[in-house]
């Protein structure tokens, strides 16, 4: 009984998940102000800086328990959350502001459930995303294993200009390592895809993945017929100055 009554409440959040209301209209009619006292049944004043006039949809993706929540919470707030914590449901997200070449970029990162029985949710959402990020843990060789299959719903449900990049996260826990760099680089290769291992706990590359990402997506934007900037050069360079992760 236990179990038909989560598989509803499943189904039904499903439906919620794809139903979406966008607030279009002049800067400072009051579109933030409308939305806060929506969200938080309040109103608050003062005057509030204008919404970033650019912003992008990112994508986290991988199974469950490679370190997605983590990851992006280490972008978002610098902080590590140690301990357990239930696995993401269905969808979650977080909004952080950041600065390309002087110009603000707002991302939007969605942060996805990894269980298989919460992929139909998470498919609905795919062709809305300009990037995705693609994470397995270094520790465990069937997240490593299941890219491919991730690989394939990006190609099936994702966007044909969608940005991907792969992550291989965990890289601090060197002892429990079972992926080796060379295996995610190879990879990567064969995809034609950017790569590169990260920490969510250290904070190591974590912000490059993002920043990067910003960066294609604004010159992507900004000339897409002209693209000047190379992102798997960018990450590289960025690399090698680094020095972390071994690599």
């Amino acid at each position: 009984m236990e179990e038909k009554e989560e598989t509803m409440n499943i189904s039904s959040y499903d439906q919620d998940l794809q139903h979406k209301t966008i607030l279009v209209g002049d800067s400072s009619v009051g579109k933030t102000s409308l939305l806060v006292q929506f969200d938080q049944g309040k109103f608050i004043p003062g005057s509030f800086t204008s919404t970033v006039g650019i912003g992008f949809t990112v994508m986290l993706l991988g199974d469950s328990g490679v370190g997605k929540t983590c990851f992006l919470i280490q972008f978002k707030d610098g902080a590590f959350l140690s301990g357990a914590f239930l696995a993401t449901v269905g969808i979650d997200f977080r909004n952080k502001v950041v600065s390309v070449d002087g110009l603000k970029v707002k991302l939007q990162i969605w942060d996805t459930a990894g269980q298989e029985r919460f992929r139909s949710v998470t498919h609905a959402y795919y062709r809305d995303a300009q990037a995705l990020l693609l994470l397995y843990d270094i520790t465990s060789k069937t997240s490593f294993d299941n890219i491919r299959a991730w690989l394939t719903e990006v190609h099936e449900f994702a966007h044909q200009d969608v940005v991907v990049m792969l992550l291989g996260n965990k890289c601090d826990v060197a002892s429990g390592r079972v992926v080796r760099t060379e295996d995610g680089e190879s990879l990567a290769k064969e995809y034609g895809i950017p790569f590169m291992e990260t920490s969510a706990k250290t904070g190591i590359n974590v912000e490059l993945a993002f920043t990067a990402i910003a960066r294609e997506l604004k010159q992507r934007s900004a000339s897409p017929d002209e693209r000047k900037f190379q992102l798997n050069q960018y990450i590289e360079s960025q690399k090698k100055r680094s020095g972390c992760c071994g690599l």
